[in-house]
């Protein structure tokens, strides 16, 4: 065990939102990030910002970062070295505690702040100011384009959006859900968080809306890629910061913080998938998030049953569905104290920090533990940590989290990709994109061929073809059919 003095303890949480209509006033993402980290500052009593070891960014995705980290050097006079942006996706937030705790938990520093933001409203209505005639611009698209190859760029896979409906089909099937028992799950879900959302002051949509709102799709609520609408996916349209303190309990009792401000992170647990979702094992599970999780238990010495609250990241609803059954949490627990990404806001890489402070805030009211699980990526990096009102003192605190062994012993062969495969083959996930208007444009599937290659193919936006695919009426996956070659660049997929 550590001793107490080494126990790492969030004493400080801010949360920023902008909502300055007047794009001259409105705060950029480095201003969001100084106002948060002067409320974490505020929210642990107003003098844990003396000495500072280190402050951690979130690394920006929607402006440039030029000038930012001088910028809060400079108004932190008590800031030993520069602050650093640390490059990666949603489970960013948790990696930076973690790796907080772990170090003070080792006695090589007393004092971290850790702090990211997002100013992707503005610069969203900024980027289609500068467009004008030309249109609204897809800045998410436009920037992850380039980081897809051809084969998936040809086959429409390129954002999350498009990429997560594949995850969420598999798993439904996985599970022996039906289209409409699957659906039901989401709204029920997503309507349960969009109540939290109401209640939380530092949330984007404060609004509850009704299982049978999320499902109704429209003007307010159009079709994306199947089966998601826009009220069942993160909303990125936001400007927000957040902020968090921690500390030593040796340093925080120095500082006069109360003991019941105090809230010690746990031991954590990380690992990976492949990057490119074709090279994964299997699209109707996650190794990774397994592993994180159920190691995060193990690391803490803790029971699913023990957890009071619960954050489990929700860029779509197949990530808590997939985490709620990893757990066996119990039915009656919220999955989030936020409310979410669609609700509470989704500041890109940034939600797991105002999900971390949101947790503070609520075992400093009641509880003895909470969980968070943040992802990243296409279902790419997951990471698990424990808070807890309890001292939680095991050794694992000091070690590494990485638990990509655990993760990585878990996972079956990963098949072949044969991006020119013609013959007969086996639906293994499928989506559908819609225009801005709700009519579908194509679908993607993803298949196997007998010999257990993969292969991707289109699914011409016919009658039938939408109606297969998307009614209910049967269930695609696991259904058998043609692939054969377009003549436009594509291989296309014919029903039996």
């Amino acid at each position: 065990m550590i001793d107490l003095d080494h126990a790492p303890v969030i004493v400080g949480t801010g949360q920023v939102n902008d909502r300055q209509d007047d794009l001259s006033k409105a705060l950029d993402a480095g201003a969001l990030m100084q106002a948060a980290i002067v409320r974490a500052n505020e929210n642990a009593g107003g003098r844990a910002l003396g000495s500072i070891d280190s402050l951690e960014l979130v690394r920006l995705f929607s402006a440039p970062m030029d000038g930012i980290a001088d910028r809060l050097y400079a108004a932190l006079p008590g800031l030993k070295s520069r602050p650093e942006f640390v490059y990666g996706h949603g489970n960013t937030p948790m990696l930076l505690l973690n790796r907080a705790a772990c170090r003070i938990a080792r006695g090589e520093v007393e004092t971290c702040v850790i702090s990211g933001a997002e100013a992707y409203l503005s610069e969203k209505r900024r980027a289609t100011l500068r467009a004008g005639a030309a249109g609204r611009p897809d800045m998410m698209k436009k920037n992850l384009e380039g980081q897809a190859d051809a084969v998936r760029r040809n086959y429409g896979l390129v954002t999350p959006v498009e990429i997560y409906p594949l995850f969420e089909n598999a798993m439904r099937a996985a599970w022996g859900q039906t289209l409409e028992v699957a659906q039901a799950e989401s709204a029920d879900i997503w309507s349960n968080f969009s109540q939290v959302a109401a209640l939380n002051p530092n949330a984007w949509i404060q609004r509850a809306y009704s299982p049978q709102e999320i499902l109704q799709t429209g003007p307010g609520n159009r079709k994306l890629c199947f089966p998601y609408s826009t009220l069942m996916v993160a909303n990125n349209s936001v400007n927000q910061g957040a902020a968090i303190i921690i500390c030593s309990y040796a340093k925080a009792r120095a500082l006069g913080i109360p003991e019941e401000k105090m809230i010690f992170v746990g031991a954590g647990a990380a690992a990976t998938e492949p990057q490119d979702v074709l090279a994964r094992d299997t699209l109707s599970s996650s190794p990774s998030l397994r592993a994180t999780i159920e190691s995060a238990l193990e690391r803490n010495s803790l029971d699913a049953d023990q957890f009071d609250h619960l954050e489990l990241y929700s860029c779509f609803p197949c990530v808590p569905k997939h985490a709620r059954r990893v757990a066996n949490f119990r039915q009656d627990l919220p999955l989030t104290v936020t409310g979410g990404l669609t609700f509470a806001g989704g500041p890109i890489r940034n939600y797991m920090m105002h999900a971390a402070a949101a947790m503070v805030e609520k075992l400093r009211d009641t509880g003895s533990y909470g969980l968070l699980f943040g992802n990243g990526g296409y279902l790419s990096e997951a990471h698990a940590l424990v808070l807890s009102r309890i001292p939680l003192l095991s050794d694992k605190l000091k070690s590494d989290f990485n638990v990509q062994q655990r993760a990585d012993d878990l996972r079956g062969q990963v098949p072949a990709l044969n991006a020119h495969y013609t013959g007969l083959g086996q639906i293994e996930s499928y989506t559908v994109a819609h225009d801005r208007h709700g009519e579908p444009q194509f679908g993607t599937i993803v298949g196997r061929s007998p010999d257990g290659a993969r292969f991707l193919c289109r699914a011409e936006p016919e009658p039938a073809m939408m109606d297969f695919l998307m009614s209910g009426k049967t269930e695609p996956v696991g259904s058998a059919g043609q692939v054969e070659n377009s003549g436009n660049g594509y291989q296309r997929w014919r029903l039996h």
